[in-house]
C-alpha cells in the first residue's frame, strides 16, 4: 500500500478546499452523440476495450478457499474463475471442449469437479479434462489437449483481473499504472461478500459516465442521498483509472489521518469497475459490462463488509442493497435510458463535458485512444498520459 501517495492526494484535496477550487480540464469537451448509439462503434468498443484489456471478473474475497469459483458472462464471453488447490487464481472460457455447452451456471460456489450439463464431461479446478463419459466408445482423444481454454489472469488489490481473449494479454502491472498500490488501502481482499444483485441499464458509457460524476448528485438524487452531497469533484488519475473525491472542508489535520479518511471517495478501474467507499462497514463494488447492443448494459453489484458478517451486518446489507438498487436502477439508469432515447433521435450532434467534469473527459479520451491503438502499441499507450490532465 502506498500511504505516501494517499497522503499526497489528501494534501492536494485540502489545498483545493481552502482555495475554494476544483480540478478543471483545459476546455469543455464535446463527445459526438453517435458514440453512444452507433452499432458499428459499439462492436469496436467490445473488441478493442472489453476483449483485450484486463477486466475485474471476480474478487479475491469470493475465492477464499481452494475449489471456490465464480462464473460470469462478461461482455458476451462466458468466464469461469477458480481457486486451484495451490491457491492460485485461474480463469477459463466457461465452455466445454466437447460441443461448446456452457459448463457452469452464473454464480459462485465451491466444487472439486465441473461436470458438463450436456454429456457429463468433467474438468478440475485447474481446467484439466478428467473424464469423458463412455470414453472407449467415444474414440481416442488426448485429454491433455482438450482442457478448458485458459485466459490470462492476475490478482491485484483484491481484484481478479481476466483478459477475455486467450493468449498473451496486456500485462496487469502496465494496465494498472500503479493504481493497485493505492487501491490496496481499501483492504478488499480481507472483506466479506454479503450480497449481490444484477441491474440492467443503458449504453455502457452512459452508465459509466454517472460513476465519474458528482455534478448530478444534488439534482438527480434529491429524493435519496443527494441533498447532503456537494456537486464538486476532484480527480486523481493513474493512467485511465481514477479516484474521485470531494474537496475536503476544514483546516489541515494536526494528527495523522486514519486509513478510512485517506480512502474516501469513488474509485474506478477503467473501463467498467466502480468502488464506492463508505464510513460504515458495508460498501458496494459495481462491475459494468456492455449488453447485446449499444442500448444495453448489465451491472453486477457486489456488497462487501469490512467485518465478519453477523445478523446485524446481514440486515444492514439487505437495507443497503435495496437502497442502492433504487438509486442506481430507478434514478441513475432510468435517467440514462431516457438519455439513450433522446440521443437515438439525432436531436443532438454532441453531448458536453464541462471543465469541471474532467473525469468524464478523461474516460472518453481513453475510449477514443483505445479504438485507434493496435495491439503492438497497446503497452506504450498505458505508459503515457492520454486526455486532459485532471490530476
Amino acid at each position: 500500500m502506498d500511504r505516501d501517495a494517499l497522503l499526497a492526494m489528501r494534501r492536494r484535496h485540502r489545498a483545493h478546499a481552502r482555495a475554494g477550487t476544483v480540478d478543471q480540464a483545459p476546455d469543455v469537451r464535446r463527445v459526438p452523440a453517435a458514440h453512444y448509439v452507433d452499432a458499428e462503434r459499439f462492436e469496436r468498443e467490445c473488441e478493442r476495450i472489453f476483449h483485450r484489456l484486463p477486466l475485474t471478473v471476480a474478487f479475491s474475497a469470493e475465492l477464499r478457499e481452494p475449489g471456490s469459483y465464480r462464473a460470469l458472462d462478461a461482455a458476451g464471453v462466458p468466464v469461469l474463475v477458480t481457486r486451484d488447490p495451490d491457491g492460485a487464481a485461474r480463469a477459463f472460457l466457461n465452455v466445454c471442449r466437447h460441443r461448446g455447452a456452457i459448463l457452469v451456471d452464473e454464480g459462485v460456489g465451491r466444487a472439486r469437479r465441473f461436470a458438463c450439463p450436456y454429456h457429463g464431461w468433467g474438468y478440475d479446478a485447474c481446467g484439466a479434462l478428467r473424464t469423458i463419459v463412455n470414453e472407449r466408445e467415444f474414440g481416442g482423444l488426448d485429454k491433455d489437449a482438450h482442457g478448458l481454454v485458459p485466459l490470462p489472469v492476475s490478482e491485484r488489490a483484491g481484484l481478479v483481473l481476466v483478459t477475455l481473449t486467450p493468449g498473451d494479454g496486456l500485462d496487469a502491472d502496465t494496465f494498472l499504472a500503479g493504481y493497485d498500490a493505492v487501491l490496496e488501502a481499501q483492504g478488499l481482499a480481507d472483506c466479506f461478500v454479503v450480497g449481490r444483485q444484477r441491474i440492467e441499464g443503458p449504453n455502457w458509457k452512459i452508465a459509466f459516465d454517472g460513476y465519474l460524476d458528482f455534478y448530478h448528485l444534488p439534482v438527480l438524487h434529491r429524493e435519496t442521498f443527494g441533498p447532503r452531497m456537494p456537486n464538486r469533484a476532484l480527480y486523481d488519475a493513474f493512467g485511465p483509472h481514477q479516484r474521485m473525491s470531494f474537496p475536503l472542508e476544514g483546516a489541515d489535520e494536526t494528527e495523522e489521518p486514519s486509513l478510512a479518511a485517506l480512502c474516501e471517495g469513488v474509485w474506478t478501474v477503467f473501463p467498467n469497475l466502480s468502488l464506492a467507499t463508505d464510513p460504515g462497514p458495508i460498501f458496494m463494488v459495481s462491475q459494468l459490462f456492455p449488453g447485446a447492443g449499444p442500448g444495453e448494459s448489465v451491472t453486477h453489484q457486489t456488497f462487501f463488509s469490512r467485518v465478519a458478517p453477523d445478523a446485524r451486518i446481514e440486515e444492514k446489507a439487505r437495507r443497503t442493497m435495496a437502497f442502492m438498487q433504487r438509486v442506481v436502477r430507478d434514478e441513475d439508469y432510468r435517467m440514462g435510458e431516457r438519455i439513450q432515447r433522446s440521443l437515438r433521435t439525432g436531436a443532438l450532434e454532441h453531448v458536453l463535458f464541462g471543465r469541471n467534469e474532467g473525469g468524464g473527459q478523461r474516460f472518453h479520451a481513453w475510449v477514443d485512444a483505445l479504438l485507434e491503438t493496435e495491439d503492438p502499441e497497446l503497452p506504450a499507450l498505458f505508459e503515457r498520459r492520454v486526455g486532459p490532465e485532471v490530476a
